[in-house]
């Protein structure tokens, strides 16, 4: 049968979870695969699985009990092995990767956070900024709305405006956060936002990052900044986060 692997913590965490529910109807008991100086915590994985609300809050418990006592890498819902000898070899061929992370990972949470246009608002600062597309509006006011051509031309103009903004204000968004985190991941682009970065923060943070995102929305009104966390940090589990530039309404 596969493994359904939740995450990997170090072999000597304090309270790794065991017999607790799982993945899957019935829940598959969770149990521990030690291998060296590593462990991983698994169960079963049933056929089948798919992203239903019961199966994804099974995942997150799980991980928020194994993260209570000690740092922890979360897998992604759905990381399945072949079996557990597959998951015991991963921690064998990687475990200096493991150690690594789990070091820098330590006492650390993420904060996802996505940026959006209140479209309203910023088509008035594309105005507010633009002469020319100012000029050619008013134009077209004055002649009963102008011809085709123009009424074409000026939302060609405004459209391009926005598009540059959207460049300008993720990267905004990003400078002005990046400050108090202790890196950053990119995420992948999202239809309808125009940024989707994941920050690694200390917990213990996690007040002035929240602080810094207010400060952001008041600083950018046409912007709709939403956040979701604290969340372990499954973005950087892996190698390879930008460093912020400092160090180098939850949904």
């Amino acid at each position: 049968m596969s493994t359904y692997v939740y995450g990997i913590a170090a072999a000597s965490h304090p309270s790794l979870p065991t017999g607790m529910g799982g993945v899957g109807e019935p829940a598959r008991p969770v149990r521990v695969l030690i291998r060296g100086e590593l462990a991983a915590i698994v169960s079963d994985a049933p056929e089948g699985l798919r992203p239903k609300r019961r199966d994804l809050l099974a995942h997150q418990n799980v991980l928020s009990e194994a993260a209570a006592g000690g740092s922890i890498l979360p897998m992604r819902f759905g990381s399945v092995a072949a079996d557990d000898d597959a998951v015991t070899g991963v921690l064998a061929e990687r475990v200096d990767h493991y150690r690594e992370r789990l070091d820098v990972l330590g006492g650390k949470v993420e904060y996802n956070v996505k940026a959006s246009h209140d479209q309203e608002a910023v088509l008035h600062r594309v105005m507010a900024e633009n002469a020319e597309i100012r000029a050619l509006a008013e134009a077209n006011r004055k002649a009963d709305g102008g011809s085709y051509e123009d009424r074409l031309r000026l939302g060609e103009m405004v459209a391009a405006a926005v598009q540059s903004r959207e460049g300008e204000d993720a990267a905004q968004v990003q400078r002005a956060l990046e400050t108090v985190a202790e890196a950053v991941s990119v995420g992948p682009e999202s239809t309808g936002w125009l940024a989707n970065v994941s920050f690694l923060v200390d917990r213990d943070s996690s007040a002035a990052f929240l602080n810094a995102v207010e400060e952001v929305r008041k600083a950018h009104p046409h912007l709709d900044v939403r956040v979701n966390g604290p969340l372990p940090p499954y973005s950087f589990v892996e190698p390879g986060p930008a460093e912020p530039a400092a160090a180098a309404k939850v949904e």
